[in-house]
């Protein structure tokens, strides 16, 4: 559990009524060569991402580029977006469902699916994002924690805590990170 300041952030009303909405983190102390998630804006800045990226599942690789994007923001570590290209044939299979990003717009979901495991609702798209993110149209994330494994340049990835974010830590990332237990609102 990160270090937290022994303070929190209040919302009062003009009748006395409060909501105590948490914690503040206390931002880890990058080491040379890591950047922190404290460091990265809010809104959300999407990046070229020019580095050696994998995702296996079911023994077997499923997706390998060389050219992806990430996504960077507030207290979250890096989200991923492949290439639909970069994924084997048949790897990617649309599933039900979408949910709404107030930065990216309308995302829908893929079951990915081998001859020997699928993984339900395990990557996500955007098909028509907001303008910021238009270079990330159909480009794939996805879930690690839903997947065997996946690596950046060489490296396996953490997936983030929580269950509900996409991102992706890395060794050169410094949290500490959204998802844990109390860190809603931050």
């Amino acid at each position: 559990m990160p270090e937290e300041r022994p303070r929190t952030v209040v919302v009062s009303d003009c009748h006395g009524t409060t909501l105590t909405l948490g914690c503040v983190p206390v931002p880890e102390t990058p080491k040379p060569g890591q950047e922190s998630v404290w460091d990265y804006p809010r809104p959300p800045r999407l990046e070229d991402f020019a580095g050696s990226i994998t995702v296996e599942l079911g023994g077997q690789v499923i997706a390998s580029t060389e050219r992806a994007w990430r996504v960077l923001e507030t207290s979250h570590p890096p989200t991923y977006y492949l290439p639909a290209s970069s994924f084997t044939d048949g790897v990617l299979r649309q599933a039900d469902g979408a949910s709404w990003c107030e930065w990216k717009g309308q995302a829908s979901y893929f079951d990915l699916v081998t001859p020997s495991a699928v993984a339900p609702r395990a990557a996500w798209t955007y098909p028509r994002p907001t303008p910021g993110f238009a270079a990330i149209a159909g480009a794939v994330a996805v879930m690690a924690a839903a997947v065997d494994r996946c690596t950046v340049n060489g490296e396996e990835v953490v997936p983030q805590p929580g269950g509900f974010y996409g991102g992706w830590i890395t060794s050169w990332i410094a949290g500490p990170f959204k998802g844990v237990p109390g860190s809603m609102g931050w």
